[in-house]
C-alpha cells in the first residue's frame, strides 16, 4: 500500500467518523468505520515510510569483470 492509497483511507475515514451522521445506513457504525480506515491509514503511511527509508539506505556496488583471451586481446 502505497502513501498515496494511505492518505485516501485516511481522508475517507474522517469524512465518514466526523462528516457524515451514523444513522444514515441501519446495522453499520459508520463512526466506527471511520476510525478503522483511519487507523488502516495511518499504519499504511507508516509502514510505506519505513520501507522507502530501507530503499534509500541500500547500497549496490557494481563489478566490473574482463575476460582476455590468451593473447591478451578483450573477447
Amino acid at each position: 500500500m502505497g502513501v498515496g492509497i494511505s492518505i485516501f483511507l485516511l481522508a475517507l475515514g474522517a469524512i465518514l467518523a466526523f462528516a457524515i451522521d451514523s444513522d444514515v445506513v441501519d446495522g453499520i457504525n459508520l463512526g466506527i468505520v471511520g476510525f478503522v480506515l483511519m487507523a488502516v491509514g495511518v499504519i499504511g503511511i507508516i509502514i510505506s515510510l519505513v520501507l522507502m527509508n530501507q530503499r534509500s539506505n541500500t547500497s549496490h556496488r557494481v563489478v566490473e569483470e574482463r575476460r582476455y583471451r590468451d593473447d591478451g586481446t578483450l573477447y
